[in-house]
Order: structure tokens, then sequence, then C-alpha cells
């Protein structure tokens, strides 16, 4: 077994409901608290497994909502309470890792730290493992290093990263610098990104030290940056602590980390990035849910829910029950079935995105009952 990383932190943000699973994933059990996958564990949970070997486990830092603090630690027993870093309410990617970053590195100045979503699906642990240890050695040269994944279709739903030069550095064995970052694209334009090998798919990644992470955020955003300086002051010590993000956090700017610090750095010639070979998906509607649970296999109908009870004829998508009434399907295809005891999706694949639509909808309404 290959040993941890010495100067590693890895950094899980598990925030946000996925509200595009509603009305599996609600305020109260976000998407990556579920098993979506039928591993038999959370997405989370998943996550810290992936991530123990790298960093090993007193040196993984997972950043959450107080609301999810007890699920969290029910979930990660082994996580000690110093590395469970709360926000008070969320102000995006950017002052999650942000805050991560300033509290590891005045612990221990040289850390390198790696941000990992909790609720992305990766599948082939040990490329994953190689590139994010290529991913540090870039990163111990002052880069910001981001990972990205080789395309295995030309999908609409992620951006892109496209790669501009060769980048050496001793011990990373593919590094290029980041040409641009690309949103989302139609299809005809990433069909033409999968031909080019140049593009991959951005998967949301960072791997950098600490210190030139928290620069970049005090060159492009100093507001946040001088919050984030007040609350890491703070933060290990526990009487000044809760005062201090009371007052502080919510007055952060909420903003991605993509614009104070990626896209920035690319600008400069300072953003990195190491393909990765694996199998990854984020899960993002219930059509990528049917795809991960039947083998990306049209024609079947993926079934969850420990107590499901479906009977199907010529049907093909996905139920997810979490009820024990009897779901019957008959000739249907790429459906898309979400039985909960107070609410039920119905929809299609082709229609998944626009479930998000549906929990805006409610939330003008007023109906915070089945959100």
């Amino acid at each position: 077994m290959a040993r941890s990383i010495d100067d590693f932190y890895a950094v899980i943000p598990a925030g946000g409901v996925g509200s595009r699973l509603w009305p599996l994933s609600r305020a109260d059990a976000p998407k990556f608290l579920h098993d979506l996958t039928g591993s038999g564990h959370s997405l989370l949970r998943d996550t810290w497994d992936r991530l123990a070997p790298l960093a090993g486990e007193d040196r993984i830092a997972v950043v959450t909502g107080r609301a999810h603090r007890a699920a969290v630690e029910e979930q990660l027993p082994g996580i000690p309470d110093r590395n469970v870093f709360l926000e008070s309410e969320p102000r995006d990617s950017a002052a999650a890792i942000g805050l991560a970053a300033a509290i590891l590195h005045r612990r221990e100045p040289d850390v390198v730290i790696g941000s990992f979503a909790a609720d992305h699906v990766i599948r082939g642990t040990r490329v994953f493992e190689f590139a994010v240890r290529d991913a540090v050695e870039v990163a111990r040269e002052g880069y910001i290093c981001t990972v990205g994944i080789s395309p295995t279709e030309p999908a609409v739903g992620f951006g892109y990263i496209k790669r501009g030069g060769e980048l050496i550095v001793d011990g990373a064995r593919d590094a290029s610098l980041v040409d641009s970052f690309v949103e989302k694209p139609d299809l005809e334009t990433a069909k033409r990104y999968v031909a080019d090998r140049d593009y991959l798919w951005n998967a949301g990644m960072f791997i950098s030290r600490a210190d030139v992470l928290l620069k970049e955020i005090e060159a492009n955003e100093p507001k946040l940056y001088a919050g984030l300086m007040q609350l890491a002051e703070a933060w290990d010590d526990r009487d000044l602590r809760g005062p201090v993000v009371d007052k502080v956090w919510p007055k952060l700017p909420k903003i991605a980390i993509d614009y104070v610090v990626a896209e920035p750095a690319a600008k400069k010639g300072r953003l990195a990035v190491v393909p990765g070979h694996f199998d990854w998906d984020d899960v993002g509607d219930f059509a990528s849910l049917a795809k991960l649970n039947s083998g990306g296999r049209k024609n079947d109908l993926a079934i969850l829910g420990e107590n499901a009870r479906v009977l199907s004829d010529a049907a093909s998508g996905i139920v997810v029950s979490h009820t024990t009434r009897v779901i019957s399907l008959i000739g249907v295809k790429d459906i898309v079935v979400v039985d909960t005891p107070d609410a039920l999706l119905v929809t299609t694949s082709e229609n998944a995105q626009r479930v998000k639509g549906v929990v805006d909808a409610l939330k003008l309404t007023g109906r915070g009952d089945v959100l």
C-alpha cells in the first residue's frame, strides 16, 4: 500500500442540497448523505474512503453546515472534531474552500490542500490516487492544479478545461498549463471537444499550497480574504470562534472558487491540470443517476430503495422508492419516478434537469414542508 502524502490535507466541501435530485435530496438530507450507487455507503463516506489512503484519516477536513454536523459525524466516526469546519449559512465554494485553506495554513504554513466534492461518484480509485499524487507534485511548485477528466462522451452537462502547453514537473507524469475554462457546451460543440484531446471535463477538484490559494483570493476578492483571516485567527479558540463566525461569515462575498481563484490563475499562467483517466460523475440529475445504476444500458430500469416494490414490463429509466407501495411501469421509456412519503416526482430523463424548477416554484409558494 502506498504511503499517505506527508504535507497533504484533503478537504471535503459538503454543502448544497442537490435540488435537481428532489424529492430524494432535501435541505435536511442533502445529496452527499445518500447512497446513490448501491455501495452501502453515502457519497460522503465513499469520498472519505477514497481520500484516506492519500491523506490519512486524521488529515481530512469536512466543511459543512451546522445543521448537518450530526449526520456528517455519524457517517465519519473517524474524523477529529478539530477537522469539522462548520458554516453558519451557505456562502458558495470560495468561502468554504478558502475557510479550510486559511485554518490549515495557520496550523501548518507549508501545507498542500486538495478540495474534493462530497457528492461525486468516482470509480477507479487507484487511478484517482495517481492523478492526485501528480497534482500534489505540481502544487508544491507553486501552481494551483486541477484534475480534468478525460471525456468518454460529448456531455453537455459538464464544463470543460482546455489544456495549453505541457508543464514539466519532477514526479508528475502528465501535467499541462490551463489555456481556458469553457462553460457547458451544446451537443455539436461537445462533440468537437471530445474529438480534440486537449479538452477535459471540469470536475471541480483543486490542489494547491494553502498560501498560494489564499494569495489568489487576496488579489481578486480582498473582502473575502480579510474575512477568512479573521475567522482563521479565532477558529481554534473555542471561546472566540462562535461570536466571530456569527459576525463575519454572513458578510462574506458569495462566489464560486472558479471565478475567484481558477480563472484568474489561468490568465496568469499559474493554473495547471493533470488528466484523470477514471470514471467520474457529479450525479447532477436523475438521468445521471439512472445511467450510473444501469451500467449505461439505456433499455434497463434502475431501481433504488431498500424496500422498493416495482413491477415493470418493457420499461426503462429509474425508480427511487422510499415507500412500501407497489409501483408498476408498463411500456414507458426513460421514465424517472421518485416516490417518498410526502412527495412524488414523475418525469423523464430528457427533462431531468428541469427538476430544479419545481424546487424553485415550491419555494415561491412557501411549501417548505416538502423541501
